[in-house]
């Protein structure tokens, strides 16, 4: 925590945010699940794993109504499991895509655990530990589980047929389209999921699962913005996400943009990548209006800001081919302080759209495109605000 406030020494701010969520008193849906959690050790072994696994989830969902907390910690540590199998190199592809096509069934079979993923594998210990996942997605009511299970259907088809070879070329995302097909099954549906466990749990109205799209575009925004981030990561570990269609504009391997007789290639490269990921926004805007539980709000904002908050961070940013950047602890905090309504996120959005703006080089060739989206994304504001200034 100690670097947390040297990082962010400059940004007054920030300072106060640490401060205040260092010395802040658990909330009662928090404090109210721990105390569960300490009479019940099967779960508690879950919200273990989920701690272990999640980066970024963890405590949002720890802060979810009792009516929805653990059935969304499942839908996670279940589609960890099935992104853990999808991950590992290591093992056949034949036996890979067996189990992603069958994992929808393997979440239904008590005592079920995994010990072949490789040593390296950084989740493999939630795998062989499944059998407590299984047992506690067993106790949720049908309705949750129906789901879980459907989505994890959809999923595991969907990372099969990318690991046998459909929609890329050799270990690289070919079109644009099959791009947004991958973070549709790695991402989107997610965004599916969570919105059918909000209304099976009763806190949101049945309008927030019927729209796909929308619920879609929460998903691939949060996706295709860790991609753009993740480069140099993904690049080291011979993963390739970024779409050739994009990237084989301006080199001939997608390694090549590390290079610095490419800088200027890079430069357009990624500009041309934000742009793909702009689109969405108004749609993440839009989704969150509609959302009326304060918790389940605070669990599908936060993420979101944070997003756009790293895509203004990337952009224009060539240390993405080089190392793996991300806000810093101090901005995080302040962000997940100041998301409490639809009102705050938009002024969130409206800050970092603003820096987005103002990197936004006249140079670029995509300078005009970024200015039409950025528009787009101002216009949603403009009309939230004057929705919500008439209730």
């Amino acid at each position: 925590m100690a670097s947390a406030y040297l990082n962010s020494i400059a940004h007054p701010n920030e300072l106060s945010a640490l401060l205040t969520y260092t010395f802040a008193k658990k909330s009662t849906n928090r404090t109210r699940h721990e105390n569960t959690i300490a009479m019940d050790p099967s779960k508690e072994r879950c919200y273990h794993f989920l701690n272990k696994t999640s980066r970024s989830f963890a405590a949002v969902i720890q802060e979810l109504d009792d009516a929805l907390r653990d059935a969304v910690c499942l839908f996670y540590l279940v589609l960890r499991g099935l992104d853990t199998i999808e991950d590992d190199m290591s093992l056949p592809v034949e036996r890979k895509v067996d189990l992603l096509r069958s994992f929808d069934k393997i979440i239904f079979q008590k005592g079920w655990t995994f010990h072949e993923n490789g040593p390296n594998e950084k989740d493999r210990h939630l795998l062989v530990e499944f059998d407590c996942v299984i047992q506690e997605f067993l106790r949720l009511k049908p309705g949750f589980q129906r789901v879980i299970a459907d989505i994890t259907h959809k999923m595991g088809h969907g990372m099969a047929d990318y690991a046998l070879g459909e929609h890329r070329e050799n270990t690289s995302v070919a079109t644009i389209a099959d791009f947004d097909l991958y973070c549709y099954y790695v991402a989107g549906l997610v965004g599916h999921g969570l919105s059918e466990l909000f209304v099976e749990s009763g806190l949101e109205d049945a309008p927030v699962a019927m729209n796909k799209k929308e619920a879609n575009d929460m998903g691939l925004f949060l996706q295709k913005t860790n991609i753009i981030r993740d480069y140099r990561e993904d690049l080291d570990e011979k993963r390739q996400f970024w779409p050739k269609e994009i990237w084989g504009k301006y080199v001939d391997r997608f390694e090549d943009l590390i290079l610095p007789e490419n800088k200027e290639k890079a430069y357009t490269c990624l500009s041309s990548m934000v742009l793909n990921v702009l689109d969405t926004m108004p749609s993440v805007l839009s989704y969150l209006s509609n959302l009326r539980s304060p918790s389940v709000f605070n669990f599908a904002a936060i993420p979101q800001v944070m997003a756009i908050a790293t895509l203004a961070l990337v952009f224009n940013n060539l240390d993405i081919y080089h190392k793996n950047i991300k806000i810093r602890k101090g901005e995080a905090i302040r962000l997940i302080l100041d998301c409490t309504d639809i009102h705050s996120v938009i002024r969130i959005f409206r800050q970092y759209t603003q820096v987005i703006s103002q990197k936004n080089d006249p140079k670029d060739p995509n300078f005009l495109g970024i200015s039409m989206a950025i528009g787009k994304v101002r216009t949603q504001q403009v009309l939230l605000v004057l929705i919500f200034s008439l209730f």
